[in-house]
């Protein structure tokens, strides 16, 4: 049973761990981690500070679980308002066709030209770099993306024989999407969403690197690293911690979404049968 729903164990504990560190820090963390203080500049790890201090003398620990909050934060508000809108649109699409829907692809097709790293950085230059612009950003890019796959997948549902049959019993469009497309293609965007929550911590993490994402003194993955960067000789592991967070958060959901497409797919369960 384990080495089948390997990806989505794997994946499930990895976001467990994050989620469970951004959680906790609301209530408690083992250091103020915004907390500077220069006679305690480069700690090692002991059990007083568990990784260890940087160059501010702030608690590195406290950093990352403070970070995985933002991050978490962000991913959540991006894709979940990236997500709904963009899936509003696909149904949209895909139930009525004709000029709406080819409206509703040629801008999505228009938003792809703007990604949301170039996005962000128009969005700071007119109002200022904060976390709302960095959400905004991001989700601005996952709304075409969800739009395609929605569509895309409700195509396929809407030439199935249960939709006609709905269809001859007098349903109409608004009916038949909600009680027998967006049920039938639901799994299918679970999937898509933990791979667009991969891709909003990679993106939350580039914005504030370049200093246009979460301000300080929000602690940031991101930030992190750019704070480092200067300290690659005297303290590399100032760059590693933050670095390893990124790489399982973005890990454990592509393994999560990796499993839940092995279970959902049926393409996938008749290939093992």
């Amino acid at each position: 049973m384990i080495p089948r729903h390997g990806a989505l164990i794997l994946g499930g504990i990895l976001i467990l761990l994050i989620a469970g560190a951004a959680l906790l820090s609301l209530v408690w963390t083992p250091h103020v981690a915004t907390e500077i203080s220069v006679s305690a500049r480069f700690r090692p790890i002991s059990w007083e500070n568990w990784l260890g201090t940087d160059q501010y003398g702030r608690d590195i620990f406290s950093l990352l679980m403070v970070g995985a909050q933002s991050s978490m934060i962000v991913a959540l508000l991006s894709v979940g308002a990236g997500g709904l809108l963009g899936i509003a649109a696909g149904l949209l699409a895909s139930a009525y066709g004709n000029w709406i829907e080819e409206l509703i692809m040629r801008l999505a097709d228009f938003s792809f030209a703007f990604p949301a790293l170039l996005f962000a950085i128009m969005l700071a230059s007119i109002y200022g770099p904060s976390l709302t612009n960095a959400v905004v950003a991001i989700a601005f890019i996952n709304l075409p993306f969800f739009a395609r796959i929605t569509r895309a997948a409700a195509n396929s549902i809407w030439q199935r024989d249960y939709v006609t049959a709905a269809r001859a019993a007098g349903h109409g469009r608004f009916y038949i999407t909600r009680h027998h497309v967006l049920p039938n293609i639901t799994a299918e965007l679970v999937v898509q969403a933990t791979i667009q929550f991969a891709l909003a911590i990679l993106i939350e993490a580039a914005l504030s690197y370049l200093g246009i994402g979460i301000q300080p003194p929000t602690p940031s993955w991101g930030r992190m690293l750019a704070e480092a960067q200067t300290m690659l000789f005297r303290a590399p592991e100032l760059a590693i911690y933050p670095g390893l967070a990124i790489v399982i958060a973005v890990l454990g959901f592509n393994l999560l979404g990796d499993g839940i497409r092995d279970i959902t797919d049926p393409r996938l369960k008749r290939r093992r049968a």
